[in-house]
């Protein structure tokens, strides 16, 4: 009798817990007893993923933002790298979260361990001489954008581009008058969702910002609705402490979950930067991207940063074709500005270029990212 498929896998937040999600179930279908153990969200538990640490505490966003949390980091990024040297996987993945996953697959590169990470680091953003190190830590690299595969290719690194697994679920012509119903939205009603981030520290940065910019809109536009989804039950607190505190003069409408649902229903999004960007381009919405940074992180990043755009939409498209406010430029009345047009006219040609970059993106992910991880496994 052999002995099962050993699969380590660390993601970092919400939006690795989905990639990884798709990626164990598909390899699941080819090692149905495969077991996989690290660090995941509920996604990935619920497909039986063993977490030694809850996922939430790597969700750490911002040069000085991890400072805080330095000591705390180390010590479960140390734990982890000693549990898989002392019970070696038969390879380890590193979803995102590469500050995190790229100093353990290195350790555990060096130690004879296969790894993978998935979701490239921005290297075509900043600090691109870190693909070097990336090189030295994984045996292969799994790129969610074409854009991304070019400068491994030039480098002559192994990347495998797999598409994004949102663009695969999400369908091409999203059904915004079903989402509508199912929601209970009214026919004539303008709907604004918003979505202030996953993290804790991104919500408590943005909510104020967000709602007052909500608050001007219902001021102008007649039957305005807001629905905000929550990713999990201590957004939910979170932000439901923030309405009782502010006591908004707009009525916003909490979902738990169904961000995709809620955005194919409304007319408009504003949202934080993130993956949650790439969702609302597939839901083919029109958006205003907005991030707030602390004073010395956006200072670094000035100089850092070297890309034209930090929104993925624009960074897929090469051009600006939606508005991003960073720090001061994201304040209430320049939000509620940008995104009454989006309210109340027609956005088809936006929609149109939505459609092109989706179909760019879908290609089947977690079953590309899943054959690439057996290859290397056969290998």
């Amino acid at each position: 009798m052999s002995t099962p498929l050993r699969i380590g896998i660390v993601a970092g937040e919400a939006s690795g817990d989905i990639l990884a999600a798709g990626l164990i179930r598909s390899l699941k279908k080819r090692y149905p007893d495969a077991v996989f153990e690290g660090i995941g969200g509920p996604k990935m538990m619920a497909l039986g993923c063993k977490s030694l640490f809850e996922m939430e505490e790597l969700s750490v966003m911002g040069l000085v933002e991890v400072l805080s949390r330095i000591r705390r980091l180390l010590h479960i990024r140390k734990t982890v790298i000693q549990y898989f040297l002392d019970n070696p996987p038969d390879v380890f993945i590193g979803v995102d979260a590469p500050d995190f996953n790229l100093t353990v697959e290195m350790k555990l590169k060096q130690a004879g361990i296969k790894t993978v990470h998935y979701v490239s680091p921005t290297v075509w953003a900043w600090r691109e001489k870190r693909i070097f190190k990336i090189g030295k830590a994984t045996n292969l690299v799994l790129s969610l954008f074409p854009f991304e595969k070019a400068v491994y290719d030039k480098h002559q690194l192994p990347c495998e581009f797999v598409g994004h697994t949102l663009a695969d679920e999400v369908p091409m012509s999203p059904d915004k008058k079903a989402m509508r119903e199912l929601l209970r939205i009214e026919k004539d009603e303008k709907v604004l969702a918003l979505l202030p981030g996953s993290r804790g520290s991104e919500v408590a940065t943005l909510i104020e910002t967000f709602v007052q910019a909500a608050e001007i809109l219902n001021s102008k536009i007649d039957k305005f609705k807001v629905l905000l989804p929550v990713v999990n039950q201590q957004r939910h607190r979170q932000i439901r402490r923030f309405l009782a505190e502010f006591k908004p003069n707009v009525k916003i409408q909490l979902v738990i979950g169904h961000s995709r649902e809620v955005m194919m229903a409304a007319d408009a999004v504003l949202l934080a930067s993130g993956t949650a960007t790439l969702e609302a381009m597939l839901c083919k919405r029109p958006m205003v991207v907005a991030y707030k940074l602390k004073w010395l992180t956006h200072q670094l990043m000035k100089w850092l940063y070297k890309a034209k755009f930090f929104s993925l939409p624009n960074l897929l498209a090469d051009r600006e074709l939606v508005p991003e406010l960073l720090n001061e430029d994201a304040n209430p009345a320049h939000i509620a500005e940008l995104l009454q047009p989006m309210l109340t006219t027609d956005q088809t040609a936006l929609t149109s270029q939505f459609f092109e970059l989706h179909q760019a993106l879908k290609k089947d992910a977690d079953e590309q990212a899943a054959n690439a991880v057996i290859t290397l496994l056969k290998s």
